[in-house]
């Protein structure tokens, strides 16, 4: 191999070598830009994690919610549903009710043609009891002079009772003497 040839190898191996080193620089810093890029994509992913954590605690309590107000929603159709039946019967009860106004209506004809024998019926006990007033006050004004007699003779019989007194208070003294 000739000088030049030496030459010629070693400047291809030089720069080879500094291709070489020049390619390893270039990688490493696409490495080091990579790493780069991973960390950054890597945080971020860490942050959407920790927000999805966060919907999915706030998702599940909604979704308890939810639920909690299904299950009410259960109970209260299940009261408006014993409610409906209690009102169904109501129902069935008052349509009975209402198939006996045909009765009614005929009681009432009957009793609107009775009316007018009860009136004068009315009418006459109306007489009747304004006649026992009448009589009724004229027994009372009576009664006033009974009670008024009454009074009278009490008086009489207490002068008289006062008289007896007088009278036998001297008898009761002289009765010890007499036979």
């Amino acid at each position: 191999m000739s000088q030049q040839e030496k030459r010629m190898f070693i400047d291809m191996v030089g720069r080879l070598s500094w291709e070489t080193q020049l390619h390893l620089d270039e990688r490493h810093h696409h490495f080091h830009i990579n790493k780069i890029i991973i960390i950054i994509i890597s945080v971020i992913l860490m942050i959407l994690a920790a927000v999805n954590v966060y919907y999915v605690a706030v998702l599940y309590e909604d979704l308890n919610g939810i639920v909690d107000n299904m299950e009410s929603m259960h109970d209260n159709m299940q009261r408006v549903s014993k409610r409906m039946t209690h009102i169904t019967d109501n129902v069935k009860e008052f349509e009975l009710y209402m198939r006996r106004m045909d009765n009614i209506v005929a009681s009432t004809g009957v009793m609107a043609k009775m009316m007018p024998a009860i009136a004068s019926s009315m009418q006459q006990m109306d007489t009747d009891i304004e006649t026992m007033d009448t009589d009724m006050d004229l027994m009372s004004v009576g009664m006033q002079h009974v009670d008024q007699r009454f009074r009278h003779m009490t008086q009489g019989v207490t002068v008289m009772r006062h008289h007896v007194l007088e009278v036998a208070r001297p008898m009761g003294a002289m009765n010890p003497f007499m036979p």
